[in-house]
């Protein structure tokens, strides 16, 4: 029987410069700061004094600079001194999260997204075969169905039946449009625990996967709290939570008009939340009741969820709570939609999402 062979211990991070060690840390916390760069840099220095990060040849100030002459930070326009992140920094926090995220993901969780189901989709193939019902008319191919309506009635008697046509195969279309819901209520940093930098994580890497592997699909963020409205990308590394209600309906408004111009097959809204919807826009008004599950507002969310399903647009609600009541909710409006929950840890919340937009992906859509 063998024993265990031990080998020296070596720091994931052996290696590294000093400026990449303080890089990594960098930006880890940007995340935290919601992109205020002075605020970050405050925290290294608190950390370096407690932790003794820099030492007699590579100091905090040599950080700064390296930061500067490598564009990650510049100074701003203003000349008051202080500094704001580029984008090459922004790039940089993007591809770092999707790292993070992937490095945590089974082997056999993504793939090359092909697959074997030819169907609906705007790339047509060489191969021909018989009409089936369902097909539709831009489809058929005209010259070698009238080519065999001649064959089986005769040039003098010429008249095409279903048995004469020809359609052209289409590789399966795989082009997927998503819309990320992001909920920035204030629940979503209430009791002692930050839900909304794990959320802005999953954004960014999901982002950077869809804009690297997979161009042709798109993507949109929107966020959500007493109103809903559309962000960039570039806008996420900012995001912060506000003293907001939660008006779920507004969100799925948005992101069905959204969704709705889009020409591509698979169509798709994941939205994150930790809370009850708790907000409407009537007219002018918002009607708010933030105590308990208020039906009024629960019947107009159920209603959309509804209607969601009627379009083929799938919701995935990744539910940042084990509160048994709210998830109750959250199964109601499952059931309505035939859309999936996840009942996530903060932990695993880029797992669950990358699984399924893949697992989407792969979906057929007739």
């Amino acid at each position: 029987m063998l024993g265990y062979r031990f080998t020296e211990y070596l720091p994931a991070n052996e290696g590294q410069t000093p400026f990449e060690k303080l890089l990594d840390l960098f930006m880890q916390i940007l995340l935290y700061t919601a992109g205020d760069v002075a605020e970050t840099l405050s925290w290294l220095n608190e950390l370096d004094r407690k932790y003794q990060l820099t030492n007699n040849d590579y100091g905090m100030g040599d950080f700064i600079g390296e930061l500067k002459e490598k564009g990650y930070i510049k100074e701003n326009e203003d000349g008051n001194g202080t500094f704001q992140l580029t984008v090459r920094s922004e790039q940089s926090i993007r591809r770092r999260s999707l790292e993070e995220i992937f490095s945590k993901l089974r082997k056999s969780g993504l793939g090359n997204h092909r697959t074997p189901y030819p169907g609906m989709g705007d790339e047509p193939t060489s191969d021909l075969r018989e009409f089936q019902f369902g097909d539709t008319l831009d489809q058929i191919a005209m010259t070698e169905s009238i080519r065999n309506a001649q064959i089986n009635h005769g040039i003098m008697d010429f008249h095409l039946t279903e048995d004469d046509l020809e359609v052209e195969e289409r590789e399966y279309k795989t082009h997927t449009s998503t819309v990320l819901m992001i909920d920035i209520s204030h629940s979503m940093i209430l009791y002692g625990e930050d839900r909304i930098t794990p959320a802005k994580k999953v954004a960014m890497a999901l982002a950077e996967l869809i804009t690297t592997q997979y161009p042709k699909d798109t993507l949109d963020i929107i966020v959500f709290g007493t109103d809903a409205w559309p962000i960039s990308i570039k806008d996420l590394p900012y995001l912060q939570v506000g003293p907001f209600y939660t008006n779920t309906v507004a969100g799925l408004q948005l992101a069905m008009d959204i969704l709705r111009r889009r020409k591509t097959q698979n169509k798709q809204i994941f939205m994150i939340t930790d809370g009850k919807p708790t907000c409407l826009k009537e007219r002018l008004k918002y009607y708010k009741n933030p105590f308990g599950l208020d039906r009024k507002i629960v019947n107009q969310t159920l209603n959309l969820a509804a209607r969601c399903r009627r379009l083929q647009i799938p919701i995935t609600t990744f539910m940042i709570s084990r509160d048994p009541y709210l998830q109750h909710f959250v199964r109601d409006f499952t059931r309505v939609n035939q859309g999936r929950a996840y009942y996530s840890s903060l932990q695993n919340l880029g797992e669950f999402i990358f699984e399924d937009y893949i697992r989407h992906r792969r979906k057929k859509v007739r």
